[in-house]
């Protein structure tokens, strides 16, 4: 076994693990910080296969963004675990079977794509053409190209969504005041200050004083 097949095989390892705590950890913070650790193994394995392109597109979509928007709705919603887990051992028969078929199904597309061709190249060739040629620059030339109308296609389709999804959230928030910012501009200096006249201050009043007042209001009446 060289090298490159026990790093596979530790990835893959971590990745089945990760995998695994995603769908059994209690605590949804946990399992998303699983999700996390469960895509850097499947990127480190898409270096191996030197699939450079999607293991850094993995790194900085879903772990740079994805996942942390994940992490700050689940840090501030506040989830009733109990009420989570109620339910569980009811549905886990139909799960569980759904799950046994589509684990069937993968290890059959996969088992099937392990299986040799007819005419099996050498690997000196192999490695020759795989030297030679840039997978990033190849996907960029194929999605710039022959699949160009498609990308601008899904391209728009995410800038409605994206619009549709501001419209939606953007409402007019009653617990908190409104500015525009139209009017700020436009305010002038006399607007931001108004002089008020105050009477002129006077000294507090003594005992002699309120008793020679209260004196004056006794002979006026």
């Amino acid at each position: 076994m060289d090298v490159k097949t026990g790093l596979f095989y530790m990835f893959a390892a971590v990745l089945l693990f990760a995998a695994f705590r995603v769908i059994t950890a209690r605590n949804p913070v946990y399992a998303a910080l699983y999700l996390v650790l469960a895509f850097f193994q499947a990127s480190a394995i898409w270096l191996l296969l030197k699939a450079e392109f999607l293991a850094i597109s993995l790194v900085l979509v879903y772990v740079g963004a994805v996942m942390v928007l994940f992490l700050f709705v689940v840090m501030m919603l506040d989830i009733n675990l109990d009420s989570l887990r109620r339910g569980f051992w009811k549905h886990f028969p139909l799960a569980g079977g759904i799950g046994v078929v589509v684990a069937l199904q993968m290890s059959y597309v996969l088992l099937g794509g392990f299986r040799p061709s007819e005419q099996p190249r050498s690997n000196a060739v192999l490695e020759l053409a795989t030297s030679e040629v840039s997978n990033t620059k190849e996907l960029g030339k194929l999605l710039y190209t022959e699949y160009l109308y498609p990308l601008e296609i899904a391209a728009v389709i995410l800038l409605v969504a994206i619009i549709a999804a501001i419209a939606l959230t953007l409402r007019q928030r009653k617990d908190s005041k409104y500015v525009n910012p139209a009017d700020q501009v436009r305010v002038k200096a006399r607007d931001r200050m108004t002089v008020v006249k105050v009477a002129a201050t006077r000294p507090a009043p003594t005992s002699t004083t309120i008793a020679n007042e209260s004196q004056r209001g006794e002979t006026k009446a």
